[in-house]
C-alpha cells in the first residue's frame, strides 16, 4: 500500500510536464510560422510558388500519418494495409464527406500565403484570430450552439481588437512593407523585383477569406464525423489524399504557365523545404498536444505567440509598433481568453466523454 502513491505523482508531474510542453510547442508553432511566411515572401531572390508549397506540404503530412498509421497497427504491413481498405476504399460515403474540407483546406491555405505577402507578421497573425468569430458564428448556424454571454462580449472586444490593429496600420502606412520600399539601396530594389508589390487591402481580404474558411470548415467537420471511431492520423489520411488533387488543380489552374516555364520547385531552398515542413507539421503537432492543453493553455500559447511575431517584427521587418496597435492586439488577446473560459469547468473536472468531445472539435481544424 506504501507504493501506491509514488506512481500516482509520478503520473501528475508527467502530465504537468506534458503541458508546459504543449504551451511551449504551440507557442512556437503558432509565431514561427507566421514570421516565415512573412520572410519567404519578401525577402531578395527568386520567389517561389506558394500554390506548389501547400501542395508539398500536404504530401509531407500525408507521409507523417501513414508512418503514425502503421505505428498504431503495430508495424504490422497487413493490419497497416486492410485499416487503410476498411477507412477509406470501403467506407466511400465517409471518405466523400471528407471532400468538402480538402477543397476548403487548400484554398485556405493558398489565402494565408497570399495574406503573409501583403501584411507584416504582426498584423497578420492579429487578423487571423477572427477565425475565432467565424467558427463561432457557424457554430451557431449549422450546429444550433448556444453561446454564452461572456463569449459573445469576448467576439465583440475580438473584432474591436481586429479593427484597431488595421487602422494603426493603415495610418502608419503599413510597417515593414514601407519601411522596405523606403530604405533604398540594392536590397530593396531587389526585394521589390522578386516579391509581390505590397497590397494591404489585398492581404486583408485574403486573411479574412482564410478565416471564413476555417470556421467553416471546422464546423462542417465536427457536424458530418462526430462520433466516428476513427484515429486522429487516419482522419488526416483521408484529408491529405483528397487534398492532394485539389492542390495539383489549384497549381496548375493558378500557377501552370510558371510551372512549365520555371519548373514546380522554381525558387526552392533550405528555406522554403523547412517552410513546407513547419506547415505540414504544425496541424499534427496541435492534434497531439490539445489532448494536454485545455483552452486557458491554448489561449496562452496564441497571446504569447502574437506577443512575439510583435516583438520579432521590429527586429527583423522593421515593424513600426504603435499604441493604438498594442491597445488592438491586447483586445484580441483579452478576447481569446474570454471566449476560451468556461464557467463550467468550476464545478467539477470534466468526464472523459467530455474530454474526447472536446478533443474531437479540435481536430479537424489541421
Amino acid at each position: 500500500m506504501l507504493l501506491l502513491p509514488a506512481p500516482i505523482s509520478y503520473r501528475t508531474v508527467n502530465t504537468n510536464t506534458l503541458k508546459y510542453i504543449s504551451l511551449l510547442t504551440l507557442t512556437l508553432q503558432n509565431a514561427i510560422l507566421g514570421l516565415s511566411m512573412r520572410y519567404a515572401r519578401t525577402r531578395p531572390g527568386e520567389i517561389f510558388l506558394s500554390s506548389t508549397a501547400v501542395l508539398m506540404a500536404e504530401f509531407a503530412k500525408l507521409i507523417t500519418c501513414l508512418f503514425l498509421v502503421f505505428n498504431e497497427e503495430g508495424k504490422d504491413a497487413q493490419k497497416f494495409v486492410r485499416s487503410l481498405h476498411k477507412t477509406i476504399i470501403a467506407n466511400p460515403v465517409d471518405t466523400l464527406k471528407v471532400c468538402v474540407p480538402s477543397l476548403v483546406y487548400i484554398v485556405q491555405n493558398n489565402l494565408l500565403y497570399v495574406s503573409a505577402s501583403h501584411l507584416d507578421a504582426a498584423t497578420y497573425q492579429v487578423t487571423y484570430q477572427l477565425k475565432i468569430l467565424t467558427t463561432a458564428m457557424f457554430a451557431v448556424v449549422i450546429l444550433r450552439r448556444k453561446l454564452l454571454t461572456t463569449q459573445w462580449g469576448a467576439l465583440l472586444l475580438l473584432v474591436m481588437g481586429i479593427v484597431l490593429v488595421q487602422l494603426a496600420q493603415t495610418v502608419t502606412g503599413g510597417g515593414s512593407s514601407d519601411s522596405t520600399s523606403s530604405s533604398g539601396g540594392n536590397d530593396a530594389a531587389s526585394s521589390s523585383s522578386s516579391g509581390p508589390e505590397q497590397n494591404r487591402m489585398l492581404g486583408l481580404w485574403a486573411a479574412l477569406g482564410a478565416c471564413f474558411l476555417s470556421g467553416f470548415a471546422g464546423i462542417y467537420f465536427e457536424k458530418i464525423l462526430k462520433g466516428a471511431e476513427i484515429s486522429v492520423w487516419m482522419r488526416n489520411v483521408q484529408l491529405s489524399l483528397l487534398s492532394i488533387p485539389f492542390g495539383l488543380l489549384t497549381c496548375f489552374v493558378n500557377d501552370g504557365s510558371r510551372i512549365f516555364e520555371h519548373g514546380f520547385f522554381h525558387g526552392y531552398d533550405f528555406f522554403v523545404w523547412y517552410l513546407v515542413l513547419l506547415q505540414a507539421g504544425g496541424g499534427l503537432i496541435v492534434a497531439v498536444v490539445v489532448k494536454y492543453a485545455d483552452n486557458i493553455l491554448k489561449g496562452f500559447a496564441t497571446s504569447l505567440a502574437i506577443i512575439i511575431s510583435c516583438v520579432a517584427s521590429i527586429y527583423i521587418f522593421d515593424f513600426n509598433l504603435t499604441l493604438q496597435f498594442s491597445f488592438g492586439a491586447a483586445l484580441v488577446i483579452a478576447s481569446i481568453f474570454m471566449y476560451g473560459y468556461d464557467p463550467s469547468a468550476r464545478s467539477g473536472p470534466k468526464t472523459t466523454a467530455q474530454t474526447a468531445s472536446d478533443e474531437e472539435k479540435l481536430l479537424p481544424r489541421v
